[in-house]
């Protein structure tokens, strides 16, 4: 469980990226793909972290962070890195500021199921991040429902990436990903088989605002998180429904560390969403979520 405590912080940012691990060399991370991602978010210089590197960051910011990495080994034939493991260990170490999730491609069959299975039980992460364009499926294909069983019998998160994506955007063909995965109406699906699965989907799911609105509407598990955007950027739909319908079912994310936590509160700040809807958005619907308490229980 983790040590969280509500109490201490003011917001929960659910959506952060792992990108070094503390074997690295910073120089080891770097390539194309990355310098893709920093011009598709205009994020200028960006520095990867390792997770001891994001909990100094956001205990700074008295934030909690959800981190992970993405485990895409289907498309890319490489393990995630860093290890959904290492991620885990040193997330325990940090346990009053940071959520550890991991990831598993479904397309890793049994073997991926029992993965997860072990995650879960020996190593406590909280949830699972799943990029359905970067990882190559369905959220709603079969094949994954396997893996989703798992998480739902263990009250888990699922995080589905949804919507376009800065992942080989710019690059020729896309660099090969297809957008057509990452419709939110495919995770709609997953929420009506498994309806005990507490579900997030991430992100202003452009070009399908309207169907993951939509969706968190009619399926009371699933919620949506307002990273990879900068607030100011955010649908007039969306902006709506957080102040209204869905106040209770919208998150703070911020996707760092393409977008850190300061450039997005700055935007939020003027971005439209009522005084007494910030609070839920910014830590509330997320204390909520993940069952987190302050200090007197």
């Amino acid at each position: 469980m983790t040590g969280v405590d509500v109490d201490r912080i003011e917001a929960i940012d659910v959506h952060t990226h792992v990108q070094l691990s503390v074997a690295d060399q910073p120089e080891e991370t770097e390539g194309e793909g990355f310098a893709a991602m920093t011009k598709y978010f205009k994020a200028g210089k960006v520095t990867r972290f390792t997770v001891p590197m994001l909990a100094e960051y956001y205990r700074e910011r008295r934030m909690a962070a959800v981190v992970f990495t993405v485990d895409s080994v289907h498309l890319t034939g490489r393990e995630p890195h860093p290890p959904n493991e290492e991620i885990a260990e040193l997330a325990a170490e940090y346990s009053d500021v940071l959520i550890p999730f991991a990831s598993v491609d479904p397309h890793r069959g049994a073997k991926g199921v029992r993965t997860a299975q072990r995650l879960i039980t020996e190593h406590g992460v909280r949830g699972f991040k799943f990029h359905p364009t970067s990882q190559g499926f369905f959220p709603n294909d079969r094949m994954a429902y396997p893996l989703y069983e798992v998480l739902a019998e263990h009250g888990m998160v699922a995080l589905f990436h949804t919507g376009q994506t800065g992942a080989g955007a710019g690059r020729p063909g896309g660099g090969g990903l297809r957008l057509k995965y990452s419709n939110p109406m495919a995770v709609d699906d997953v929420a009506a088989d498994f309806p005990d699965l507490k579900i997030i989907l991430a992100h202003p799911s452009f070009p399908w605002q309207d169907e993951a609105l939509s969706v968190a509407m009619h399926k009371p598990g699933v919620h949506i998180d307002l990273s990879g955007w900068s607030p100011k950027y955010f649908p007039p739909q969306l902006v709506q429904y957080a102040n209204t319908l869905l106040a209770d079912k919208v998150l703070f994310g911020s996707d760092f560390p393409m977008i850190t936590p300061d450039r997005w509160l700055a935007d939020f700040a003027n971005a439209g969403f009522r005084d007494e809807v910030r609070p839920k958005i910014l830590k509330a619907n997320a204390a909520r979520l993940f069952g987190l308490t302050g200090a007197g229980g």
